[in-house]
């Protein structure tokens, strides 16, 4: 639930203006998710969705641009999630199969793709499924201890 939260937060800051948390709230019950200021909250620290200006006194919520991220923030949410969502993983030469509970694959590889490991090329998300390439071949095995050690 969580995480479908978040994405659709990610979509409703896309398609249109948000200046407040109120706003999101009922962007969010128009498409049938209910929820406390209180999360609305958290989801947007860590989301780490920052107010930009839009000309005079108005600001929406965007993702911020450029900068540098916040990596210990990065790594933790990548853990955090690894530890909710997780359910088994593989490989393959130089492909890594990680299997997650239902509707949470994307959140996983949009954690790994901003984790800022080089040997991760880029990942590819279904449901419950996300498929990790990676380079050089025998970074796998580094990584599968890394996704090992999120799991402790």
């Amino acid at each position: 639930m969580k995480l479908r939260r978040q994405q659709l937060i990610l979509e409703i800051i896309n398609e249109q203006p948000i200046m407040t948390q109120e706003d999101l709230a009922a962007a969010l019950r128009a498409k049938g998710i209910r929820t406390t200021q209180a999360t609305i909250s958290r989801d947007i620290k860590e989301l780490q969705l920052v107010k930009t200006p839009v000309g005079g006194d108005t600001y929406r919520y965007t993702k911020p641009q450029g900068g540098q991220p916040d990596l210990s923030r990065l790594y933790e949410r990548l853990r955090r999630l690894f530890q909710e969502s997780v359910v088994k993983y593989d490989a393959s030469d130089n492909l890594i199969v990680i299997h997650t509970l239902p509707g949470a694959a994307q959140g996983v590889a949009s954690a790994l793709d901003q984790s800022g490991w080089r040997e991760i090329i880029g990942t590819v998300a279904g449901d419950d499924a996300i498929l990790v390439v990676v380079k050089p071949r025998e970074a796998v095995q580094e990584l599968l201890q890394r996704f090992e050690s999120l799991l402790k």
